[in-house]
C-alpha cells in the first residue's frame, strides 16, 4: 500500500468520525435541548437529523411519551375532620422542554419529586372541601378533573411538564380506626340479617298456617264427599238387597239362616242353649222350610 492510499484511508477515517460527532438524531418519542459548553443554546429540537458542533456541543435527550408517577399513599382530612390514606398516581409528559431543564436539570428522578409534592398539595385541598361520602362515590370523577386543572396552572410553568391525568387507586381509613367502622358495619350488617330472618321467619309461619288451613278444608271437603258417596252407595245397595230379596222372602230368610248358623258354630268351644222348638232351628228339622 503506497503511502497516498494509506493518507487517503486516514482522512475518510477522520471524515466519519468528524460526520458521526457532528451528526445526531431525534426520534419521534424524544425530546431534546442543545447545550454548548453546558450553556442551553437550543431548545425544542424537532425530530430529525441534525448537526452539532464537535466537543462544543452536546445534545441532551428526554422521553416525551406520557410517563406515570405512582407515589407513596398518604394521609389526607375530609372537610368532617377524618383522615383517610390515599393511594393515587398521575399520568404526565413534558410540555416545555426549556423549562423542563431548566427546573429539573434534566432528571426524571427530581421531577418525579417535584410533582409529587404537588400532587399530594393538590389532593389535600380538594379532599379538605369534601365529605368522605363526595370522595369515596359522589363526586370522584369531579375530584380528579379539579385536581388536574389545579396542578397544570403551576406545573406547566415551573417544572415545564403538563398532567394528563390524575386517578385514586385505594382509600383506606387509618389502622387505629378502620377497626371501630369494620365492627360497625358488621353489627349493621347482623341487625339487617335478624330483621330479614325474623320477616322470612313471620312469612313462612303465615305459609304454614294457611297450607295448614287448606288442608283441613281439603280434608273436610273430601270427607263430606266420601260420606255423600257412600251414603249414595249404601242406599243403592239396600235398595238392590231389598228388590231383590222382596222377589223370594224365603230364599232370603233360609240365607239368614245359614249365616246365623255358620257363626254360631264357627267355635266349637261354645255352648249354645237354644229351644228346639224355635225359629233358629227352623231349616234344621224340616226338609221343605216350611
Amino acid at each position: 500500500m503506497t503511502t497516498r492510499s494509506t493518507g487517503l484511508l486516514v482522512v475518510i477515517a477522520l471524515a466519519l468520525i468528524l460526520a458521526s460527532s457532528s451528526l445526531y438524531v431525534v426520534q419521534e418519542t424524544e425530546r431534546a435541548v442543545k447545550l454548548r459548553f453546558g450553556r442551553l443554546i437550543e431548545g425544542e429540537i424537532t425530530p430529525g437529523l441534525h448537526v452539532k458542533i464537535p466537543l462544543a456541543d452536546k445534545i441532551r435527550k428526554f422521553d416525551a411519551r406520557v410517563l406515570t408517577l405512582d407515589a407513596e399513599p398518604a394521609s389526607f382530612f375530609t372537610v368532617e375532620k377524618k383522615r383517610l390514606i390515599v393511594d393515587a398516581y398521575s399520568k404526565w409528559r413534558i410540555a416545555d422542554v426549556d423549562t423542563y431543564y431548566k427546573s429539573t436539570g434534566g432528571n426524571e428522578a427530581v421531577a418525579h419529586d417535584r410533582l409529587a409534592s404537588r400532587v399530594n398539595d393538590g389532593l389535600r385541598n380538594q379532599f379538605g372541601e369534601r365529605t368522605l361520602h363526595e370522595v369515596v362515590s359522589g363526586e370522584r370523577d369531579m375530584l380528579m378533573e379539579n385536581i388536574k386543572d389545579y396542578l397544570n396552572t403551576t406545573v406547566r410553568q415551573s417544572l415545564g411538564v403538563e398532567v394528563v391525568d390524575v386517578r385514586v387507586k385505594r382509600i383506606d381509613l387509618p389502622s387505629e380506626v378502620s377497626e371501630q367502622v369494620y365492627r360497625r358495619m358488621t353489627a349493621e350488617r347482623e341487625k339487617e340479617a335478624r330483621e330479614l330472618r325474623s320477616k322470612g321467619a313471620e312469612e313462612a309461619e303465615k305459609i304454614r298456617a294457611d297450607a295448614d288451613r287448606q288442608r283441613t278444608i281439603l280434608l273436610a271437603n273430601a270427607y263430606r264427599e266420601a260420606e255423600e258417596s257412600r251414603g249414595e252407595g249404601d242406599a243403592v245397595a239396600t235398595a238392590t238387597y231389598a228388590e231383590a230379596y222382596s222377589k223370594d222372602p224365603e230364599f232370603y230368610a233360609f240365607q239368614r239362616s245359614l249365616k246365623a248358623y255358620r257363626e254360631a258354630f264357627s267355635n266349637k268351644g261354645d255352648v249354645l242353649l237354644v229351644d228346639p222348638d224355635s225359629d233358629f232351628f227352623r231349616y234344621l228339622d224340616r226338609q221343605q222350610g216350611k
